[in-house]
């Protein structure tokens, strides 16, 4: 069989009954999902310095995503545009890993506990708990490198790069640095990879219903175009349900940030200097221009990369349906 039947073969998803979801299959889409988070989100490393600018200060850039772009190439050069590029690259591999690992993971370990049938009528409910457990899994790995990221954007002079940062930090910060924006980040993540995977997921299966089809009777081009447009939607939606405490993780990493003492009390009063309103609006444009890509790209990559590993994505399928 020419090697292109063979590809066209394994694009086609196939119901739970047909393939076994066994250690390969989850080993495959953990590594599809390091990939696919590693690429989109080393590529909008620009965007997401920008966006970091504005957020860290908006009075200095205030002339939205393209005019901080060329703000920040005429005052420090291009390549502060790949400022902290290692750490994202790095860091988002071990979370995408772990997190579209767990999803599939936490996925299909509660169609076996309650069965298809009970599994389909509660996708949403299964979508949400699974990527909210396989995101706090995740957070814990990647908040210290993205701690030194966020370090290196808000000041371009303090490391050389991943384990320079990582080594001046442990030193002026100790262990607990690394994990001062954690709970931020478990207020951005965990509600950003439900709304992510939630909306992606019913979004997905409604295109799928519309048309009356499976993903295994459809082509790849066909299950490809559902996965970036339903990545586009939610990704926007993510985007604005946890823009306020990434505006705040942003800000606990800026040394000096929110003044002295406890987690929650620094937040909160940098919440306050901030106001409610810019919280929720400030970098928002810039942020949901890139994470609808970037979610675009990561379901449209993952969808690619799974059958390249040999395995074909899990769908809910509806056992009524024929």
């Amino acid at each position: 069989m020419p090697s292109s039947s063979v590809l066209g073969s394994v694009l086609l998803a196939p119901s739970p009954a047909e393939q076994k979801y066994d250690f390969k299959y989850y080993l495959a889409s953990a590594a599809a999902g390091g990939i696919c988070c590693s690429i989109t989100h080393g590529a909008l490393c620009p965007v997401d310095v920008v966006k970091t600018r504005v957020q860290l200060d908006p009075v200095k850039y205030n002339s939205g995503l393209i005019g901080g772009m060329r703000q920040v190439v005429a005052e420090e050069g291009a390549m502060a545009l790949t400022t902290g590029l290692g750490a994202t690259a790095f860091g988002y591999f071990v979370q995408g890993w772990i997190k579209f690992g767990g999803v599939e993971f936490f996925k299909i370990q509660a169609l076996n506990a309650v069965g298809e049938e009970k599994a389909w009528n509660n996708k949403t409910a299964i979508y949400l708990g699974s990527s909210a457990a396989a995101e706090t899994i995740a957070d814990i790995f990647l908040c210290p490198l993205e701690a030194v990221r966020i370090r290196s954007v808000s000041d371009p002079n303090f490391c050389d790069g991943l384990a320079d940062g990582f080594g001046k930090m442990l030193k002026a910060d100790g262990i607990g640095g690394f994990y001062a924006g954690l709970f931020p980040m478990f207020f951005k993540q965990v509600p950003y990879t439900m709304a992510k995977f939630a909306v992606q997921g019913e979004t997905a299966d409604a295109a799928y219903a519309s048309m009356g089809k499976t993903p295994s009777e459809l082509s790849s081009t066909t299950n490809l175009a559902i996965s970036l447009g339903s990545g586009v939607i939610a990704g926007v939606a993510a985007a604005i349900i946890s823009h306020p405490a990434d505006t705040l993780l942003s800000k606990i990493n800026k040394a000096g940030a929110g003044g002295d003492g406890p987690m929650m009390t620094r937040m909160m009063n940098i919440a306050r200097e901030v106001g409610f309103v810019n919280l929720c609006t400030v970098g928002l444009l810039p942020r949901c221009v890139m994470i609808g890509t970037l979610t675009a790209g990561q379901f449209g990559l993952f969808d690619t990369v799974m059958p390249l590993l040999g395995a074909s994505k899990f769908h809910f399928h509806d056992p009524n349906s024929h």
